[in-house]
């Protein structure tokens, strides 16, 4: 008997420009846990609606989102909601410059009730296994860009979401970089679930 779904889709749609543009027609997904799934297409198909949709960022005109039992489409507390469940790492690493890395790490941990040395103590675990052992008190100008993207995808893991999801996360990063990104994220699938 297979597990139920972590995230269920069905019916998903979203327009734009009061229904001129069509950016989802009835999307239908199922993600069972520890799975690793691509949403390919070309430019403009919808991949970032529908993760959007998803990640609770954006409400969709109709259809069914379940994320880790959690209705998306109807639900209330969606901050919560995105704050525990669901970990997402963006095309643009998105950290905030004045911070360093173990601060950027740490700012989704706010929504929760771990303390100031908790959180530092989370935020180096987590550096550390993306392999940035050393680098908590860099700011990401002083980041390589797949350093950064490493940080970013360390904030994304901060509050050990049931989902992890990646727009594009490779995408601003040259090949050898971008590989080593690939790499982590099936590492993490592999060992964490």
């Amino acid at each position: 008997m297979r597990d139920a779904p972590i995230m269920h889709v069905r019916g998903l749609r979203k327009t734009f420009d009061e229904g001129i543009i069509i950016a989802l027609a009835g999307a239908d997904l199922d993600v069972q846990p520890s799975e690793f799934v691509a949403v390919v297409g070309p430019s403009g198909c919808g991949k970032s609606t529908l993760l959007h949709a998803i990640a609770a960022l954006d409400k969709p005109d109709a259809g069914e989102i379940v994320v880790n039992g959690h209705d998306l489409a109807r639900g209330k507390d969606l901050d919560h909601v995105r704050a525990t469940d669901i970990g997402l790492i963006f095309q643009l690493h998105n950290l905030l410059p004045t911070l360093t890395a173990s601060e950027n790490v740490q700012v989704p941990m706010f929504e929760t009730h771990r303390g100031v040395k908790e959180r530092r103590k989370r935020a180096s675990e987590l550096l550390s296994l993306v392999g940035l052992e050393g680098k908590d008190g860099s700011r990401p100008s002083e980041l390589s860009g797949g350093e950064r993207q490493r940080v970013a995808i360390a904030r994304a893991l901060a509050n050990d979401p049931a989902i992890l999801l990646a727009d594009e996360p490779t995408g601003s990063l040259d090949s050898a970089a971008g590989a080593r990104v690939l790499d982590l994220l099936e590492q993490l699938r592999r060992d964490r679930g």
